[in-house]
């Protein structure tokens, strides 16, 4: 099996499950394409580098039959939130939260 992280991804974990839970058990080829045409392609861009990534680690070990790769499980947390404030109208402050989440995915062969 093999096992790669992205930390500090900056888009909330709420938003990147939406799109994680599209390619969930799937095969690669089918996982990539499926991101290709993704709606939201911010995160489905830096899910596919993880995937790509996944993929150099598999051609270069050479265990895996890489046609034969699924992705096995992808687990998504939250990460550190930046907190900023936006000043609003007669001298008041509002807080902002800036989100971030950490992507863990693992191949394995099927």
């Amino acid at each position: 099996m093999i096992t790669v992280k992205n930390n500090n991804v900056g888009t909330s974990a709420r938003k990147v499950r939406q799109v994680v839970d599209l390619i969930r058990k799937k095969k690669v080829e089918e996982a990539l394409k499926i991101l290709r045409f993704c709606e939201k392609k911010e995160t489905a861009i830096v899910v596919t580098k993880l995937i790509n990534s996944g993929l150099a680690i598999a051609a270069e070990s050479k265990k895996y039959d890489l046609d034969n790769l699924i992705i096995d499980m992808v687990k998504v947390d939250e990460g550190p939130a930046l907190k900023r404030i936006m000043p609003r109208a007669q001298g008041r402050a509002y807080r902002i939260s800036k989100k971030s989440s950490y992507i863990t995915l693992a191949l394995k062969e099927a």
